[in-house]
C-alpha cells in the first residue's frame, strides 16, 4: 500500500486546490488573467455583466471565438474539456488552438492555459479537432488534426508531459507527428477530426477518422498495436453519396437494457453501436443505429441516409460537431455539442465573442432500441435557485398562462402535460410526405389545431410581441400517433438581421399515453429543450430586444381546440456557474 501514498497525497493535494481556486473565482469581480506578450494565453480579459446574450450557465471562453468540443475525458478526478478556440477575434480564424478548461462537476469551470498551438510544421497552420484516449495505465493521449505548411490535414499525438498533475497542464507533441496522411482515396484538405480510439478483441486500436472524395462522405478506419503507427483499412468504414465532406465523427456502444453508459472498447451482445457524423454541407449532427462487425471492420446501420427529415439527429435546432465521452466515474455517456451564433458577425466582433457549449447531456437508448434518449446532466440542477410551481391547472383552448415568481431569462422548468383522448388529434394521411420544419413554422405555431399546439412561451415579452414558442402538437395517421415538437423563431426579437429558422421534428408515441413532459434550459440567448423525457431535444438561439433581464416573461400556453391540463410544472430561477480563469499559472 505504501508505493501509493505519495501518488494519493498528490491528488489530494492537487484537488485541494482546485477548491480553492474555484471559490477564488466566485469572488471575483469580473474574469482576469495576468498579462504575457510572449504567450497568447496570457491576454487580460474583462467580461462584464451587461451583455444581455451572454450566458450565465453555459459553457465558454472568457472571450473570442469558440467553435467544436474536442476531447472532453475524466481523468484523476477532474473533468477535462478540450474545445476549439481563436484566441485572436471573435470570428474564425487560421490559427486555431486548442483550448482547455477543467472542473470537478462539468458546470463549473476553470480555464486553464492552452493545451495544443500551432507550432511546428505538421500543424503550423492550425490544431483542429480530435478526441482524446485513455490507454492501459491511465495514460491519456490526444490525437488531433493539424493543418500543416502546405494546407493539408493530417493527424498527430500528443502526450501529458507530467501524469502526476491531474489538470494536465502541459502537453508534449509527439516526435514522429504525423502518424497519419491523407490517403489517396481522400482529398488533402478534407481529411480530419479523428475520433476516441478503442481497443479490439485482437488487441489493436482502432480509429475512424471524416473524409471526402468528390461528392462522396467517407469515414476512414485506421487500426495500430502501440498508437503510434497507424495502417489504413482498404475500404471505408461508412460512406454517403452527395454529402460532402464528413467532420467530427463519433462511435461509440450502448447498453441495449440499460442506461448507464459503456466503454468505448465494448463490444458483445449487451450492446449496439451508434456512429455520429457531422455534414458541414448541412451543419447538422445525424447518428446511426446498428452492427459492428469487428472482424469485417465495418458497421451496418439499420437505416441508411435518406437527407430527409426521417433521418436521426441529436438535436433538431443549433447543435453541431457533438462529441461525447464514458464517465466512468458516474458510469455514464456524457454528449457535447457546439452551438454557434444566430446574430451576423459585425454582432459577434461587436460583442467579443461567439459560441458555446449545450449542457451536457446523458446519453442512452430508449427501450425501443430505435433510437437515443438524452437529458441534461443531473449536476445542472444543483444551479436551481428559487422555485414555482403549478399543479392541476387547465388550459383552455386559447389561453396562455404566466409562470411568475423566477427569473425568466435565466431557468430550468419542467412541465407535465395531461392529454385528452389521442383520437381527437389531427389525421395526418402520410407523414413521410410532410416536412416538420414547415409544420411548425409561422403561420401554423399560432393556428387552432385539436390537441396542441401547447407548450412554453419563453424569452416572452409582457405583452408577447417577442416570444420563442416551444411546442407540442398530436396527429394520428392510419397506423400510428405522432407527436410534433417544435421550437419557433418567427417572433423570438424585432430585430430583422438575425436567423429566425424554426425547428421541428416527429416522434412516435403510445396512443394509450396520457402525459406528455417538457423541459427548456433557458439561459439569455439560448433555450435547449427536451420532449417526452428526452426522446427528441431541439437547441434555440434568440436575441429578443425587448425580453431580456428582468423584463424577460415566461408563459405556458395551449392554442388548440382541446384542453389540456398542467399537471405538474417546477420552474427555477438558475443560479450563474462559477467559470474563470485559474490566474497566472503558465503552461509551455
Amino acid at each position: 500500500m505504501k508505493k501509493f501514498a505519495a501518488p494519493l497525497l498528490l491528488m489530494m493535494i492537487s484537488l485541494l486546490v482546485f477548491v480553492m481556486v474555484s471559490f477564488l473565482l466566485n469572488s471575483r469581480n469580473g474574469i482576469e488573467a495576468s498579462a504575457d506578450s510572449n504567450n497568447i494565453d496570457h491576454v487580460r480579459f474583462k467580461v462584464t455583466d451587461e451583455q444581455p446574450y451572454r450566458t450565465s450557465y453555459h459553457f465558454q471562453p472568457p472571450q473570442n471565438w469558440m467553435n467544436d468540443p474536442n476531447a472532453p475525458m475524466y481523468y484523476k478526478g477532474v473533468y477535462h474539456f478540450f474545445y476549439q478556440h481563436n484566441p485572436y477575434a471573435a470570428t474564425f480564424g487560421d490559427k486555431i488552438i486548442w483550448a482547455h478548461s477543467v472542473s470537478s462537476d462539468l458546470i463549473n469551470w476553470i480555464h486553464l492555459n492552452n493545451a495544443l498551438e500551432p507550432s511546428e510544421p505538421y500543424d503550423i497552420n492550425s490544431c483542429w479537432s480530435g478526441s482524446a484516449t485513455i490507454l492501459p495505465g491511465e495514460k491519456p493521449v490526444i490525437l488531433y488534426t493539424g493543418i500543416d505548411h502546405n494546407k493539408h490535414q493530417v493527424q498527430n499525438l500528443a502526450t501529458p508531459k507530467n501524469l502526476s498533475d491531474p489538470f494536465l497542464r502541459e502537453w508534449t507533441k509527439h516526435p514522429q507527428n504525423p502518424l497519419i496522411t491523407p490517403p489517396n482515396e481522400v482529398e488533402e484538405d478534407e481529411f480530419r477530426d479523428p475520433t476516441t480510439a478503442w481497443h479490439g478483441k485482437d488487441g489493436k486500436w482502432r480509429v475512424i477518422i471524416g473524409a471526402q472524395k468528390g461528392d462522396e462522405g467517407k469515414v476512414i478506419l485506421y487500426q495500430s498495436e502501440d498508437f503510434v503507427n497507424w495502417t489504413v483499412s482498404p475500404k471505408p468504414f461508412f460512406a454517403t453519396d452527395n454529402t460532402r465532406v464528413i467532420e467530427c465523427p463519433d462511435f461509440f456502444p450502448v447498453y441495449i437494457n440499460s442506461t448507464n453508459g459503456v466503454d468505448t472498447s465494448v463490444e458483445n451482445s449487451s450492446v449496439r453501436h451508434v456512429l455520429k457524423i457531422s455534414y458541414q454541407s448541412k451543419q447538422h449532427d445525424y447518428y446511426f443505429l446498428g452492427k459492428y462487425v469487428s472482424d469485417k471492420e465495418n458497421f451496418v446501420p439499420d437505416e441508411k441516409f435518406t437527407g430527409t427529415s426521417k433521418d436521426l439527429r441529436f438535436d433538431y435546432g443549433k447543435f453541431y460537431a457533438s462529441k461525447s465521452f464514458f464517465d466512468y466515474a458516474k458510469n455514464r455517456r456524457i454528449l457535447w455539442g457546439w452551438v454557434n451564433e444566430s446574430d451576423t458577425t459585425q454582432d459577434d466582433i461587436e460583442k467579443g465573442w461567439a459560441g458555446l457549449q449545450t449542457i451536457p447531456r446523458k446519453v442512452w437508448l430508449d427501450k425501443s432500441g430505435k433510437r437515443l434518449m438524452q437529458w441534461p446532466i443531473e449536476e445542472v440542477e444543483n444551479l436551481r435557485g428559487s422555485k414555482i410551481s403549478i399543479t392541476g391547472k387547465k388550459l383552455e383552448g386559447g389561453s396562455t398562462l404566466e409562470v411568475s415568481g423566477i427569473t425568466a431569462s435565466q431557468a430550468d422548468v419542467e412541465v407535465l402535460f395531461e392529454l385528452p383522448d389521442l383520437e381527437s388529434g389531427e389525421l395526418l394521411e402520410d407523414p413521410s410526405e410532410v416536412d416538420p420544419q414547415l409544420l411548425c413554422s409561422k403561420p401554423y405555431a399560432s393556428r387552432n389545431g385539436q390537441i396542441g399546439p401547447f407548450g412554453l412561451l419563453a424569452l416572452a415579452s409582457k405583452d408577447l410581441t417577442e416570444q420563442t414558442a416551444v411546442f407540442f402538437q398530436i396527429y394520428k395517421t392510419p397506423n400510428r400517433h405522432l407527436c410534433l415538437m417544435c421550437s419557433d423563431h418567427s417572433r423570438s426579437s424585432l430585430r430583422q438581421d438575425l436567423d429566425k429558422t424554426t425547428y421541428g421534428t416527429f416522434f412516435d408515441i403510445d396512443p394509450n399515453l396520457k402525459e406528455i413532459s417538457l423541459r427548456s434550459l433557458i439561459d439569455k440567448s439560448i433555450i435547449e429543450s427536451f420532449g417526452d423525457g428526452g426522446r427528441a431535444s431541439i437547441t434555440s438561439r434568440v436575441y429578443p430586444l425587448l425580453a431580456i433581464k428582468r423584463d424577460a416573461h415566461l408563459y405556458v400556453f395551449n392554442n388548440g381546440s382541446q384542453s389540456v391540463i398542467i399537471s405538474k410544472l417546477n420552474a427555477w430561477s438558475m443560479k450563474q456557474a462559477e467559470i474563470g480563469l485559474e490566474g497566472s499559472i503558465r503552461c509551455a
